[in-house]
C-alpha cells in the first residue's frame, strides 16, 4: 500500500511541478513606445478592421488609441451592442499599457492556477481583441475590438494591426 501511495505522491508532484513550470511568467515585451499614431494611419487601421468585420457580417466596436492612451478613432458599426464600446477601449488600453496582445492574458487566465493572478492586474483585459500597433519597430498606439466572440474580435483587430505593415 505504501508503494502505491508513494508512487501516487510522485505523480501528483510531477504534474504540479510541470504545471508550475508551464505557467512561469515570460519577460515583458521590450518594444519601445514611439510617437503617437497620426490620424491618417489610424484611418488606414480602422478601414482594414471595418472591412474585415463587414466581410464577415460582424457588428463591432473598434477603438484606436494613441501612445498616450487617448482615443484617436472610435467606430461602432450598425447594430453593435452598446457595451462593446467600453470593452473595445479596455482591450486597446490593455494592449497599449502592457505592450502585448490581450490574447496573452486570455491564455494565461485559461491555464488556471497561478495564471489567475492576471485577473488582479489593473487595466489587463483577459479577452482576445486588443493588439498594439507597431510602426518602424515602435508602438504608436493600439486597437481594441469587441462585438462578437473573442476569436472574431481578435481576427478583426489583427486585420487592423496588419494594415500598419
Amino acid at each position: 500500500m505504501q508503494v502505491r501511495t508513494g508512487f501516487a505522491t510522485l505523480v501528483v508532484l510531477a504534474v504540479a511541478t510541470a504545471a508550475a513550470v508551464a505557467q512561469q511568467p515570460t519577460a515583458p515585451p521590450t518594444t519601445p513606445y514611439g510617437a503617437p499614431i497620426g490620424l491618417e494611419a489610424a484611418r488606414k487601421v480602422m478601414a482594414a478592421a471595418e472591412a474585415e468585420a463587414a466581410k464577415n457580417n460582424w457588428g463591432m466596436a473598434i477603438t484606436i488609441l494613441d501612445t498616450t492612451g487617448h482615443i484617436v478613432m472610435l467606430h461602432r458599426m450598425d447594430n453593435t451592442q452598446l457595451g462593446s464600446i467600453g470593452v473595445s477601449e479596455d482591450k486597446a488600453r490593455s494592449a497599449l499599457y502592457f505592450r502585448r496582445p490581450t490574447k496573452v492574458f486570455e491564455d494565461t487566465v485559461a491555464q488556471g492556477g497561478i495564471g489567475l493572478r492576471t485577473l488582479a492586474l489593473r487595466d489587463a483585459s483577459p479577452v482576445e481583441g486588443g493588439i498594439p500597433l507597431v510602426q518602424d519597430g515602435k508602438i504608436v498606439g493600439a486597437i481594441g475590438v469587441s462585438g462578437a466572440a473573442a476569436p472574431q474580435d481578435g481576427q478583426v483587430a489583427k486585420a487592423g494591426a496588419d494594415a500598419m505593415k
